[in-house]
């Protein structure tokens, strides 16, 4: 089975976090995908303040559509239906997209969706790969999340692991800060390491006993005592090398289990952490060894962006699917699986 899609334009908007952006989608195609990025803003505070970020959004919103019309060369009346984050996330930045939307539903009287964030990530590859098979294997890495999820259909999913503390995209933030190194921490520790050794500091593998869970918090632990331990004499690069490895060794033998238990048709990478080289590497080396297809979203596709949320509506809307004014926002929810669609 292959997914289908909308015919029409979407206009889709993304606001969850810390990024503002509106993309416009047509099928699987993305014609325009504008983000906003908030990083300097939050940088001073090294982490994203809720607050500040809900301002962001109300301040960029407009210009970031126009934008994302004015480079597709269409304008609003072309746009045949609107999709929006409106769960998990932040509640004053969804509130923002969400409160947007409606006003856009109400003033050029068409459908409205709203979309789970993660359907978003998990629905990415679609952009480059519209044959993707399902059922299908996906990793979800990011700041907030790290599940193993087999993909049953578009839409419907069945989470196989899933981390039992903290997230992937955690550990690499924690340890940049231990580090003295800047916000985002991803993609710190993935500058640092491209001249340090791995093999300089002996880490943990973050894994827990049982297959069906991830556990960073121990490696997390294992960074501050290393940092305190060595104090000045830290090597930034050989110790941000083997934070990357240790993090991406950890994913790699989860996903290696769970390929020789389930042997699926493709497996997918998506989410923030998927933009980091070493573990796309990593895990095209291991599909090839599985002879199992291997599908990665664009880098501007993996963090937080519009275009995903378009590409996750387009399934929906070409099986008939949307909401109404009614819609709300939940900062907290679980991705639906099939047992509760």
């Amino acid at each position: 089975m292959t997914a289908r899609f909308f015919e029409g334009l979407i206009l889709a908007m993304e606001s969850s976090c810390d990024e503002t952006s509106v993309a416009l989608i047509r099928g699987h195609e993305v014609l325009t995908n504008v983000v906003a990025s908030q990083i300097e803003l939050h940088q001073k505070w090294g982490g994203v303040v809720p607050e500040a970020a809900s301002r962001a959004h109300v301040q960029a919103f407009l210009p970031t559509m126009q934008e994302a019309l004015d480079g597709a060369g269409l304008a609003l009346g072309d746009v045949d239906a609107i999709a929006v984050s409106n769960r998990p996330g932040l509640v004053g930045a969804l509130s923002v997209g969400v409160t947007a939307a409606k006003a856009l539903t109400l003033a050029l009287d068409r459908p409205l969706i709203g979309i789970h964030h993660l359907d978003g990530h998990l629905s990415s590859p679609l952009s480059v790969a519209p044959d993707l098979p399902f059922p299908h294997l996906s990793l979800v890495v990011s700041g907030g999340h790290t599940e193993l999820v087999e993909v049953l259909e578009p839409g419907g999913y069945r989470i196989l692991a899933e981390t039992r503390d903290d997230a992937a995209g955690e550990a690499f933030d924690k340890g940049a800060r231990l580090m003295g190194l800047g916000y985002p921490g991803g993609r710190q520790i993935q500058e640092r390491a491209l001249s340090g050794d791995p093999k300089r500091y002996r880490l943990p593998r973050a894994m827990a006993k049982d297959d069906t869970s991830f556990s960073f918090s121990g490696l997390k632990t294992a960074m501050l005592r290393l940092v305190e331990a060595e104090g000045p004499h830290l090597d930034i690069p050989d110790a941000a090398a083997s934070l990357q490895e240790a993090i991406v060794d950890a994913l790699a033998k989860r996903v290696r289990s769970v390929l020789e238990a389930h042997a699926p048709q493709a497996l997918t990478l998506v989410g923030g952490v998927a933009a980091n080289h070493a573990l796309r590497r990593r895990l095209a080396d291991l599909s090839a060894q599985h002879g199992v297809r291997f599908v990665v979203p664009p880098f501007d596709l993996c963090t937080d962006n519009a275009a995903m949320i378009g590409l996750a509506a387009s399934v929906r809307l070409a099986r008939g699917e949307h909401d109404g004014l009614s819609l709300d926002v939940f900062p907290s929810a679980p991705l639906p699986t099939v047992e509760s669609t």
